[in-house]
């Protein structure tokens, strides 16, 4: 049984910074796509990045430049580090899982995803 376990969110002043986690386990992590997405109500879940490797990532423009992904295989963690936060950052935010398919596009599309988290709530104040 897969489980993906976020943590880390809460709230926080605009231009803070802020570590997310994802604890994976149930699957071999090292062969999954990790990816972080967010939602706010009404809304779709929005691409924020991804990783395959540790030299592979990609950030969505909303947060490239201020937010770096990284993963320990050993661990089986995904890591979300984000900076000089906004309040258009104000979201839950999801960790979700996927095997890699060799079309890296793929992978800012919540459709590609098998596994999700639960989420956790960040909250930007300004």
């Amino acid at each position: 049984q897969v489980q993906l376990v976020e943590a880390g969110g809460g709230l926080v002043q605009a231009g803070d910074s802020l570590r997310l986690s994802c604890a994976a386990s149930g699957l071999t992590f090292s062969n999954y796509v990790m990816s972080w997405f967010r939602q706010t109500p009404g809304k779709e879940r929005e691409f924020v990045a991804f990783t395959w490797s540790r030299f592979s990532t990609s950030y969505a423009d909303s947060v490239k430049g201020r937010t770096t992904i990284s993963r320990d295989n050993a661990k089986n963690t995904v890591l979300l580090q984000m900076n000089n936060l906004k309040p258009e950052d104000t979201a839950v935010y999801y960790c979700a899982a996927a095997t890699w398919s060799g079309v890296a596009t793929r992978y800012s599309n919540q459709n590609a995803y098998k596994y999700w988290g639960q989420g956790t709530q960040v909250t930007v104040s300004s």
